[in-house]
């Protein structure tokens, strides 16, 4: 039978570790020729770029987008669309989503006449979410990596992956998916450069022919790698004697040749959709791996999140313009697609020192031409009020309310509706937060030593700290002893303590109300972040207040609508580290700031102002014989390939998180 064979060229004229000076002679190099070996063959090529690649195009050779243009509406080629930038969906919000996608749209029809139907999901990161908007924009199926959905789904069957099926959203949206395949694009990459002969390859691509009808991604990534070398890594193949271009020539000619094999367009897979194995309804998320990203696992959400140069800065400062254009009923489609390009993927992993350095003034103009001033960019507090000075202890009191005790390391504080009580001992670490109208026993806190019978959990796992790992040297946390001071305000109960660390000081407030509502603030009085892992607002649910028939977390990840993840006793770490180079697996974007854990009957809700700091969410659930261990965190850092050894010094500093618990109400039960 025939092995439908594909190809998704990806074009990106952004590409990290490229200089703008080089952009001639990537096209020169690496675009024109998979045009011209289109164009003499009459290869069905699928050719993916962003608008913006396009545009960047079209200023250095507008010849190349005018021949792009003939290929794929005249020609043998299809076009794939991707959006304006390259942009990762799961880590920006809903509307900056739409806006790419429809500005991507625009430009399309303006350079090429027409508005693609089929997507390319950038960097082949994905979330259920984003699923919609694909769907808005008028695209009628997606390409999405199939291996990393494929690992945490081992019921699949393994020939659902030579067949389109359909991605499924978690309310209700539908969207084709055509499968690419990272270990085949990596697999002709090899080949491509040399590291492979083609009767080796040709034996590898013919495991792949079956005894049904079947579509295959034969090449779904870059293109800038052939025939030229972006200097991202050290590991790089040397440009050899023989054209890249021409080893590709060959391989072609020799599958066109061959009868088992039919070279097609991406969109023609989905004329497979009636195959008996095809249209499976599925869904690509898990909660081991809500957001699926292409290659392997050290290639996961956090590259552009917290990595990087200092993602975690550049990121709270598009935040930040994007609060201001959203709150601007004026605001022009310039502005946004300002917005998208300094969101996009690139600038944050392999970037060059010089776009590094014109990237930062860029975005620092616009945010000046916005009026986001200074004191924003560094993590002002607009609910910062006069601190009340450390008396050194708290003396038992009752206050506006409230019931205040010191004993020992213990500090509590209690109304008719709550109790909280924090470890003075360990930085005023939350021991127990009690909601007298949901549970009577503490739905979260610290779990002590011992508690559990599994020695590799035998720690103690506080709440509402900090930890910061580096390689090679010690933690630096905020579980120390503090003293303590405390003042009414307005009816809010005001904690504040000063931890030192080997770094500098961590201020540390904490609010709370009578209803049990706890705002904890950290003020990092540090002159730098080193390279590492730093995660803070750390929360632990307390097992006997949680069915673990029913625990679930919910957050939104570039959608309009959240995405609800059911634990069903399944382990998960988003922060194991998957190298001593990389620190971490996995994440949620919490694009709207706000992440939920719980059960049917009740859920913390711990909210964060991302306009201040970017950080991202990372769930951790063990099962335990009769019992659980269920823990939030939330990333300001992490460490991979894409960090320098240099420590950041411009870096947000305040970092808030609040945390509520309530009753879950019946119309948000779902089936």
């Amino acid at each position: 039978m025939t092995l439908n064979l594909f190809t998704v060229f990806h074009l990106n004229l952004a590409y990290s570790s490229i200089d703008e000076a080089r952009r001639p002679e990537v096209v020169r190099n690496c675009y024109w020729p998979l045009l011209r070996l289109a164009r003499r063959h009459g290869l069905p090529f699928g050719i993916e770029a962003s608008a913006y690649t396009l545009e960047s195009v079209a200023e250095i050779d507008r010849s190349w987008v005018d021949e792009l243009r003939v290929l794929t509406t005249e020609g043998p080629c299809e076009f794939v669309g991707s959006g304006y930038a390259q942009i990762i969906g799961p880590l920006v919000p809903a509307e900056v989503n739409a806006h790419n996608l429809r500005l991507g749209n625009e430009a399309y029809q303006e350079l090429l006449g027409f508005r693609p139907t089929i997507a390319l999901v950038n960097e082949q990161a994905y979330s259920a979410g984003l699923l919609q908007h694909y769907k808005d924009a008028g695209y009628k199926a997606i390409v999405m990596e199939w291996d990393n959905p494929a690992r945490w789904h081992p019921g699949w069957n393994p020939e659902w992956r030579y067949l389109p099926q359909i991605a499924c959203g978690q309310h209700g949206e539908e969207l084709p998916v055509i499968w690419n395949k990272s270990i085949a694009f990596q697999k002709f990459q090899r080949y491509a450069h040399g590291e492979m002969d083609l009767p080796e390859y040709l034996d590898y691509l013919a495991t792949h022919v079956g005894q049904e009808d079947r579509a295959f991604p034969l090449y779904g990534n870059d293109v800038e790698v052939f025939d030229f070398r972006p200097g991202r890594y050290h590991t790089e193949p040397g440009l050899k004697a023989e054209s890249e271009w021409q080893r590709i020539d060959a391989l072609l000619q020799q599958l066109v040749a061959d009868k088992r094999y039919r070279l097609i367009q991406p969109g023609q897979v989905l004329a497979l959709m009636g195959s008996p194995n095809a249209a499976q309804r599925l869904h690509l998320e898990t909660p081991q791996d809500p957001v699926p990203v292409k290659k392997q696992e050290k290639y996961n959400l956090n590259r552009w999140a917290v990595t990087g140069r200092n993602d975690l800065a550049i990121n709270t400062a598009c935040r930040r313009i994007y609060e201001a254009l959203r709150k601007d009923p004026r605001t022009e489609d310039s502005n946004w697609r300002e917005l998208c390009y300094l969101w996009s993927s690139d600038f944050r992993t392999h970037i060059t020192e010089k776009r590094w350095v014109s990237y930062l003034e860029r975005l620092r103009s616009f945010e000046d031409r916005l009026g986001i001033h200074e004191s924003d960019r560094h993590g002002s507090d607009t609910h910062r009020t006069e601190q009340p000075q450390s008396n050194g202890s708290v003396a038992s009191e009752r206050v506006a309310g409230f019931d205040i005790k010191r004993e020992s390391r213990w500090l509590s504080v209690e109304t008719e509706a709550m109790k909280v009580v924090f470890n003075c001992r360990r930085g005023l670490a939350i021991d127990s937060l009690t909601l007298k109208r949901i549970s009577d026993r503490p739905l979260l806190g610290t779990i002590p030593h011992g508690y559990y019978q599994d020695i590799a959990l035998g720690a103690d796992f506080y709440s509402g700290h900090l930890v910061l790992e580096t390689p090679g040297r010690p933690k630096v946390t905020d579980l120390e002893p503090v003293e303590v001071g405390a003042a009414d305000q307005f009816g809010i109960i005001m904690l504040r303590g000063c931890v030192n660390t080997s770094l500098g000081p961590v201020l540390k407030t904490i609010w709370v109300t009578r209803e049990g509502q706890i705002r904890l603030r950290f003020e990092l009085q540090w002159e730098q972040l080193p390279v590492g892992s730093l995660r803070l607002g750390h929360i632990t649910l307390h097992p006997e207040a949680f069915d673990p028939e029913s625990l679930f977390f919910e957050t939104h990840n570039g959608g309009v609508l959240p995405e609800r993840f059911a634990l069903e006793k399944k382990g998960i770490e988003h922060g194991r580290s998957v190298s001593f180079l990389v620190s971490s697996s996995s994440s949620l974007g919490m694009t709207n700031g706000v992440l939920k854990l719980g059960d049917r009957e009740r859920a913390i809700v711990i909210e964060t102002p991302l306009d201040q700091a970017s950080v991202v969410a990372q769930i951790t659930y063990v099962p335990v014989q009769g019992s659980f261990f269920y823990r939030a965190s939330f990333s300001a850092a992490e460490l991979d390939d894409t960090c320098r050894d240099s420590p950041r010094v411009d870096f947000p500093r305040i970092l808030e998180f609040t945390i509520t618990a309530n009753e879950r109400r019946p119309e948000e039960e779902r089936s």
